[in-house]
């Protein structure tokens, strides 16, 4: 006989209430209510930017080959091994050494520095370059690094749910729902925000020119076209940065405030008062953006930037510096723009296919089944309500393509109940009771739903492993109205019928 305990019962009456309530907060104004989670929209809903990045791997190499290019330079002059002629050709950097009886010599030297080198040494002339398979791994790497760095930058803005994915070896796809500012988005974005610390040359460290200079020494300018002759060598780097602010001088002009981790406050302290008087420079993306004189050395790990800021540059520049920098600048290959109108009808359509296709499936079940229709079609809405309040519990992100698997969600949810009348059907006309018909019918269904589920479970996780963006949001959804029909149709259904049952006791049931 069937068997409905009280505590399943308030189970089922505790879980629809939950639902309902978590559900509807989605239809109040934002601040509303107790809850304060809301289901997110998508870029096709709410509108907003959608841009395609390009990773500057080529830059991203020359650096890499730029700083083995001073490696070999340091390791040549510690061995004391002659050469000439050090340059970066393609992908390799390449030296010609004075006395090729050194080959050897040279080549030992370079392999203690790194064991990604291909070497190779031909007629005194040494080559070297990265290896294949530590190239690949190196792009890959900085790829990951800068996902992770756009990520930092987008979050703060204070937008909300951005996407950002990998596509393809050096591409990442990122969409900001609600951003309807491009320009500064892209302006973000395409800085580098590569920061470091330089001695000057004691010499001439302000040249009036643009000349030649050692092979030790860049020659930068800045803002208003001053050139500075910088060490090439940075003593710090804004990877040791653990914070930066935007705040006001004394003189209240705009300046960012910044706070070194623990090396690299040593390591400020050590060269500040080593170098008491001398002139440095803080560099920013191949640009100097001051340039004062060390009066005094600087033990608390703190620091001001002051420039030609304004209130936006300043604070623009403290968030870029506290998301860290790019390991290789981005370049926009494509941009497109969501209006909110658009938007909008994407919802009203969304919304309407699936109070029409919710219409539809309830009308069918109610001819098809009459009074056990009406207890599925009770089911369905609690499955519903219950697949937008899992939606609401995870902050999850609803596009066109999660609508669809909502869409899908309300045929595969009768489904279930379709099975367990079927079978009801067929147990009545064999002329078994109506308690034993129901009985029968749900446990002998049984097997056939949980397997029917657990392969569209299986088919959703892997929309979700090997799918992206919009994808992955149907299989979300998808998943979510799988497990949640589990639940209305052997949960919800059941305790229908049986209360009907109990309390009617009816000789014959139709359906």
């Amino acid at each position: 006989m069937l068997d409905y305990p009280l505590w399943k019962k308030l189970l089922v009456l505790a879980v629809s209430v939950w639902s309902i309530l978590y559900s509807a907060v989605n239809f109040q104004a934002p601040g509303e209510g107790f809850i304060s989670q809301r289901i997110n929209l998508g870029l096709d809903l709410k509108g907003g930017s959608y841009l395609m990045l390009e990773l500057g791997t080529d830059s991203y190499l020359k650096e890499q080959l730029q700083n083995m290019l001073e490696e070999v330079r340091g390791a040549a002059r510690k061995e004391k091994l002659g050469y000439q002629n050090l340059r970066v050709e393609g992908e390799t950097v390449a030296l010609n050494l004075r006395d090729q009886n050194d080959e050897e010599k040279m080549i030992a030297a370079l392999r203690s520095i790194s064991r990604d080198w291909n070497i190779e040494s031909k007629q005194g002339i040494v080559r070297m370059s990265f290896y294949p398979e530590y190239r690949k791994q190196l792009l890959k790497k900085v790829l990951e690094q800068s996902i992770e760095i756009v990520r930092r930058r987008v979050d703060q803005t204070g937008t909300r749910e951005p996407i950002i994915q990998r596509q393809g070896e050096n591409r990442i796809l990122l969409q900001v729902p609600g951003l309807r500012d491009t320009e500064s988005l892209k302006r973000m974005l395409g800085t580098t925000a590569k920061m470091t610390f330089h001695l000057m040359d004691e010499a001439e460290p302000f040249p009036a020119a643009q000349r030649a200079v050692s092979p030790e020494n860049s020659l930068l300018k800045d803002e208003k076209g001053q050139f500075y002759n910088i060490v090439k060598t940075s003593i710090l780097t804004g990877d040791m940065l653990v914070d930066a602010q935007a705040g006001f001088d004394q003189s209240s002009r705009p300046v960012v405030n910044f706070r070194f981790n623990s090396i690299g406050a040593k390591k400020f302290s050590d060269v500040t008062r080593e170098n008491t008087g001398k002139p440095f420079a803080i560099v920013l993306d191949d640009r100097v953006i001051t340039a004062p004189r060390i009066n005094e050395p600087i033990t608390g790990g703190s620091g001001m930037i002051s420039g030609s800021f304004t209130a936006e540059s300043a604070n623009e520049l403290a968030l870029l510096l506290r998301a860290g920098a790019l390991p290789a600048p981005l370049l926009v290959v494509e941009e497109r723009s969501v209006g909110p109108s658009l938007g909008q009808d994407s919802i009203d359509s969304g919304v309407n296919a699936v109070f029409l296709g919710a219409a539809l499936v309830m009308g069918f079940m109610f001819v098809s089944y009459l009074l056990f229709g009406l207890f599925a079609n009770i089911a369905l809405v609690i499955n519903l309500t219950l697949v937008v309040a899992c939606l609401t519990l995870f902050g999850a992100t609803l596009t066109m393509p999660g609508i669809a698997g909502m869409v899908l969600m309300l045929g595969m949810s009768v489904d279930a109940n379709v099975l367990i009348f079927e079978r009801i059907r067929e147990e009545v006309n064999n002329g078994r009771s109506p308690m034993a018909a129901v009985d029968h019918g749900f446990q002998r269904a049984f097997g056939t739903i949980l397997d029917s589920h657990m392969t569209g479970l299986i088919s959703a996780f892997l929309l979700y492993i090997f799918g992206a963006g919009p994808i992955k949001g149907f299989a979300v959804t998808l998943s979510i109205g799988i497990v949640t029909s589990l639940f209305s149709a052997i949960m919800v259904t059941r305790m229908l019928i049986v209360m009907y049952l109990r309390k009617t006791k009816p000789k014959t049931i139709r359906i």
